[in-house]
């Protein structure tokens, strides 16, 4: 099996302990030595100096390369910039560009009324500045907001037009449904890299109810392996071996990159990136 590019989604901390938390991550997945990782915006915008933070300190006390996710969420144009702008300043030259989730307390997404309209705005914002790799969100399963699967491609392919150069997928359950979007992300004439988007299962309880929000499907198959699982006090394997099955069934479908959500919550994470062959790096120290 062909051993995989991998990179690591984490999320600003929005207390001390969970600082603590972000930052074991962080020494327990760098030396797995990922492409890029990636630092969230929080629902509805609202960890925005979090993000910029977290970026700093990771870019600057790891030396990972850190792609820094920006939003149209409450937000001018020229603010939006001046982040953009900020982050180039800092040497950040990633970013992942999406629209956003609705604000704390809305329903739907409303545009500022001086702000982007959508990601497609945002990515041809960023992409004339010249100074940014842009990657964006595409969803393999309908987002909520789409009126079917067809939309998503078609967006997707406006935002590579635009100026993103990959896009990375919404977490799914079973590799067809990845493979089903990328053969038709191909047949619309997308040529840039689609990276699957991985979440390790921590809890089930709480991924049914993430999955509920974004749109993915839950396999009947999945639902009662974990339930037998809790049972039996075997979640952790279940956990570990559906996620690395997954894994393998992409890699084997020839994915070579693979995106890591990791909810901040990195030995899950790890023991799939070990069981799919990729060892840490050891740093040596001089010994006199």
């Amino acid at each position: 099996m062909t051993t995989p590019r991998i990179s690591f989604e984490f999320f600003p901390p929005q207390s001390l302990d969970a600082s603590f938390k972000l930052w074991e991550c962080v020494q327990v997945l760098a030396p797995m030595q990922p492409e890029f990782v990636s630092v969230t915006y929080g629902a509805g915008g609202t960890t925005r100096k979090l993000t910029h933070d977290a970026v700093a300190t990771i870019q600057q006390n790891y030396g990972l390369n850190v792609a820094a996710h920006l939003t149209c969420v409450d937000a001018t144009r020229t603010e939006t910039l001046e982040i953009a702008a900020n982050y180039a300043e800092m040497g950040v030259t990633e970013i992942v560009a999406l629209r956003g989730d609705a604000p704390k307390g809305a329903s739907r997404f409303t545009p500022h009324a001086e702000g982007f309209a959508d990601s497609v705005e945002l990515v041809a914002a960023l992409a004339s500045t010249g100074k940014f790799n842009i990657r964006v969100g595409a969803y393999p399963e309908p987002h909520p907001d789409a009126a079917d699967r067809f939309a998503d491609v078609t967006w997707l392919k406006r935002k590579i037009d635009a100026g993103a150069s990959s896009a990375i997928t919404q977490f799914f359950f079973e590799a067809d449904t990845f493979f089903r979007f990328r053969d038709a992300c191909v047949k619309a004439g997308i040529t840039a890299p689609i990276i699957p988007g991985i979440l390790p299962i921590q809890s089930w309880e709480g991924v049914k109810k993430f999955a509920a929000r974004c749109g993915a499907s839950i396999p009947q198959r999945l639902d009662e392996g974990f339930a037998m699982a809790k049972r039996d006090g075997r979640e952790d394997l279940l956990a570990l071996t559906q996620c690395t099955t997954l894994c393998s069934r992409l890699i084997e479908g020839g994915v070579q990159d693979l995106h890591f959500y990791t909810l901040n919550r990195p030995d899950l994470t790890r023991e799939v990136v070990r069981a799919l062959g990729i060892s840490p790096e050891v740093a040596l120290e001089k010994v006199a």
